[in-house]
């Protein structure tokens, strides 16, 4: 127990450094797949049927194949093609590598979220924006917008949970995210070998984030009532 207590300010200090890379990681994807999807909704649900084949080929790969493999695809393979790697060296390359493939895969299932919200409202409304002289887009942005974003925020809740347990697949590229900085205390790291504790510590860093995003959506989901 002494042992333990003496090992504790150094294991907090390397898992708060992990865990400021997993939420780097959460956030850059969150940024970045949140507006790609909806470009994704677009394509899949063009009326030109060579883009929309496409996009819904691509969204079912990668929502088909595990986001483990779409990492070390994105890391290593345009290393292989090209012969050098494209995201540089060092940790901020892999973060690049696993931040794009992250957006990339979230992007893709945030797409559906919104292609069954967007068919969600009523074909009526679109119809009736229509008679009144609105344009297409200005139906869109402020007929079908609001309505779609009050029904996605439940599965798109579920969604961003998910994805603060994802960001741990990131270390199989070597991020050094927070599970790799409590796994590094079992193998060795400065100056502690065998300790298990710091990494089933590291769970109490995902309930927290986890407790504090449940409240944060939940409340946006109650703000949000006014199309019930």
């Amino acid at each position: 127990m002494e042992l333990m207590l003496e090992q504790f300010p150094i294991v907090v200090q390397s898992l708060n450094v992990g865990f400021l890379q997993t939420l780097k990681l959460f956030f850059a994807t969150l940024i970045g797949a949140v507006p790609l999807g909806l470009i994704i909704t677009f394509g899949s649900m063009s009326r030109f049927k060579p883009l929309s084949f496409i996009t819904k080929i691509i969204v079912w790969i990668v929502r088909g194949t595990p986001l483990m493999i779409q990492l070390l695809i994105f890391y290593y393979f345009p290393g292989l093609v090209l012969g050098k790697p494209i995201w540089g060296s060092g940790e901020t390359g892999r973060f690049f590598a696993a931040a794009v493939a992250f957006i990339f895969n979230y992007a893709c299932y945030f797409s559906e979220i919104y292609r069954g919200g967007i068919q969600s409202v009523p074909v009526g409304q679109e119809e009736a924006g229509l008679v009144l002289g609105m344009t297409k887009s200005q139906i869109f942005f402020k007929v079908k917008l609001l309505q779609m974003v009050k029904r996605i925020i439940p599965p798109m809740s579920n969604e961003i949970i998910t994805l603060v347990k994802d960001t741990s697949l990131a270390r199989i590229i070597a991020l050094q995210e927070i599970i790799w900085a409590g796994q590094a205390f079992l193998k060795g790291s400065q100056g502690i070998s065998g300790a298990i504790w710091p990494l089933f510590f590291t769970g109490v860093y995902y309930l927290i984030f986890s407790g504090i995003l449940t409240v944060l959506l939940g409340r946006l989901e109650k703000k949000l009532d006014y199309f019930r």
